[in-house]
């Protein structure tokens, strides 16, 4: 389990952990590790698998507290991997600041302990094997749970809030009452830890940064953040849950209405949008120049994915993947990204790949045969155009939104589409054999 900050170098050796807090002659407990060196451990990252942690990946020093037991050592078997090892380890990341002497005594800087407490709305009050007998959940759950959530293993440093366990034992309830099996559970963890992970890094390095400039000579940034979090913290935690819930609620209105098959496999329109020449710009450009410039495709491609009725998958720099329901959204939503960047003068050129077909859904995320397809269409697409597959042609044509022939357009129709289709040359796409591209224009 993990908070931010560490508890600093490990001192002594500790007390034995029934003397610790921890219940005496818990079954297969040992509360301590060898002896030997002490592992690495740190903030974790979202994406780990359930295995044991690597704890020499996670970077920074695993505290050893004074009321529990010494962390294990790199490289031995994650907290509760085998039975009866339960108080072996814990699960975690860094160590949460409570406040209390053993915290300071380790070298925290004392406002990073306030912060940390203001955040967390409470103090260190437990070891992980104390929080998750206190929750009512076995330690090798607990790890499985808080490694999902992305934190490292810390040993059993006294760095978990009451907070902690009250969410070890929603996610465990959940589980016990059948409304999540535990695999679900793991992958609600996973989600949520790899989402909130990246909106926390935006927050603290784009939003927060820029507010905490000293307003007065002499004032230290640290020292104008406490008050500012203070005044934040509530408001973004309200707005952050209404965001949740609308997205929620659009989530469930699309499986709803889709066939029961399409709930996980589904027909989608797949697009990649991708700035022309980003390799040699970023060995132009200044650092602070080349993120302003990712910025500001990232706000013109999600600004106009949404409002024409698509949804942003994910951002990857130079480039950005967007799905919609129907190709007449994605083929709008293509034309618009080209025409907003090419109207401006300080964004490179866009070139645009869409395909339509069967893709599967996974935590947010989508893969398959098309998703692989619109990305090869992309690396070929000139610059400032869009190219579409086949499938995706032919869906237009069957909705009235382009005709696949100009040939067959009589004058009286031709106001009618929206779009204009003209086919390439066939060519080899690597991993997907010969493909026939279409040029998308506008009418």
């Amino acid at each position: 389990m993990s908070a931010s900050g560490s508890a600093g170098e490990p001192g002594e050796r500790p007390p034995d952990p029934a003397r610790a807090g921890d219940p005496a002659g818990a079954p297969g407990s040992t509360g301590a590790g060898e002896s030997g060196d002490d592992p690495p451990a740190g903030r974790g990252r979202p994406g780990g698998d359930d295995g044991p942690a690597d704890a020499a990946a996670a970077g920074g020093r695993a505290p050893e507290s004074a009321q529990g037991a010494e962390p294990a050592r790199a490289g031995e078997p994650a907290p509760g991997g085998e039975a009866g090892q339960g108080a072996e380890a814990a699960p975690g990341g860094d160590p949460a600041p409570g406040g209390g002497d053993e915290a300071e005594a380790g070298g925290e800087h004392p406002l990073a302990l306030r912060l940390e407490q203001l955040i967390l709305g409470a103090p260190r009050q437990y070891t992980p094997f104390q929080a998750a007998r206190t929750a009512g959940v076995s330690m090798d759950l607990a790890s499985r749970f808080w490694r999902a959530m992305g934190f490292a293993d810390i040993g059993q440093a006294k760095a978990l809030t009451e907070a902690d366990v009250l969410a070890l034992r929603r996610l465990a309830g959940l589980v016990e009452a059948g409304l999540l099996s535990e695999s679900m559970a793991i992958q609600v963890a996973r989600s949520t830890g790899q989402t909130t992970a990246r909106l926390a890094d935006w927050q603290t390095d784009s939003f927060l940064e820029g507010l905490t400039e000293p307003p007065e000579p002499g004032m230290t940034r640290a020292e104008v953040a406490y008050p500012l979090v203070e005044l934040l913290l509530p408001e973004l935690e309200e707005f952050l849950i209404y965001v949740w819930r609308r997205q929620v609620a659009a989530a469930t209105s699309r499986v709803v209405q889709s066939d029961d098959e399409e709930a996980v496999d589904r027909r989608l329109a797949v697009g990649f949008a991708d700035l022309v020449g980003f390799t040699r710009l970023t060995r132009r450009l200044e650092e602070e120049e080349l993120g302003e410039l990712v910025e500001a495709f990232e706000t013109t491609a999600a600004d106009q994915v949404a409002a024409y009725g698509g949804r942003l998958i994910k951002t990857l720099g130079d480039e950005v993947l967007f799905v919609a329901d129907d190709p007449g959204t994605a083929a709008e939503i293509g034309m618009r990204l080209i025409e907003t960047m090419t109207g401006d003068e300080s964004m490179p050129a866009l070139r645009v790949g869409m395909a339509f077909g069967t893709v599967t859904t996974r935590m947010g995320d989508v893969f398959g045969t098309t998703v692989n397809l619109a990305s090869r269409l992309t690396s070929i697409a000139p610059r400032d155009s869009v190219l579409v597959d086949g499938d995706f042609a032919e869906a237009l044509g069957e909705a009235g939104e382009a005709p696949l022939s100009e040939a067959d357009v009589e004058a009286a129709d031709a106001e009618k589409y929206r779009f204009a289709l003209q086919p390439m040359w066939r060519r080899p796409v690597r991993g997907l054999g010969v493909v026939e591209p279409w040029l998308l224009t506008r009418r």
